[in-house]
């Protein structure tokens, strides 16, 4: 039997050994798995993954944005980026088409709420825009993760998530908003079945919720 975690943990770094061992398990379930130090070298290594002019969306997430990934990603250029140009386009007329960009590009980067040690990936949202590229409709996936995600199982990574990510995140939202965020959708990614699809950057610090 699994014992169960402290809330307080889930914002401490997981040891190597749980690492490797989530990094085993994902690599068996069809996931290509980087072990990498710091946000710093995920930053670097990110403009390995994505080719030059490919389109991009970032998913919301803490760690793009403290890492500086998100704004690498939506204002150098390199890229077709999604985002700057879903949030200039009107939210009534344009639904359809913004559907559509967020639904399918090239490649999508974000994060994941817990990362389990048995090799799944679980993400958490309120309005669900980035889970259809996750789940399968950009052409290839990279999550970059901190070491403060890494659970034993799902259970408890579904209780990291009301327990620790929500209130982080309603926090977040209440002032950037006006509104409190809910877990209005989940998704579990436990396997991989396109190989060098999903490539997930496992960092050895804690960022991001």
């Amino acid at each position: 039997m699994t014992t169960p975690m402290p809330a307080t943990t889930f914002a401490d770094p997981a040891p190597a050994r749980r690492l490797e061992r989530a990094a085993t398990a994902l690599t068996a379930h069809g996931f290509t798995v980087e072990i990498l130090d710091d946000a710093a070298a995920a930053r670097t290594r990110i403009k390995d993954l994505i080719p030059e002019g490919a389109s991009v969306f970032t998913g919301a997430s803490e760690t793009l944005r403290l890492s500086g990934i998100d704004e690498d990603i939506n204002a150098s250029g390199r890229y077709q980026a999604i985002k700057p140009r879903v949030l200039a386009m009107d939210r009534a007329t344009g639904a359809d088409d913004i559907r559509l960009l967020l639904a399918s590009p090239d490649v999508v980067v974000g994060s994941v709420a817990a990362l389990t040690e048995t090799g799944s990936l679980v993400a958490a949202s309120g309005s669900g825009s980035q889970l259809p590229s996750y789940a399968g409709g950009a052409a290839r996936a990279i999550w970059i993760v901190g070491a403060q995600k890494v659970v034993p199982d799902l259970s408890t990574a579904l209780r990291r998530i009301e327990d620790h990510c929500l209130p982080l995140e309603s926090a977040r939202t209440q002032v950037a908003y006006g509104w409190p965020s809910a877990i209005n959708r989940l998704l579990i990614l436990n396997a991989e079945p396109h190989p060098g699809r999903g490539t997930v950057l496992l960092l050895r610090e804690a960022i991001g919720f």
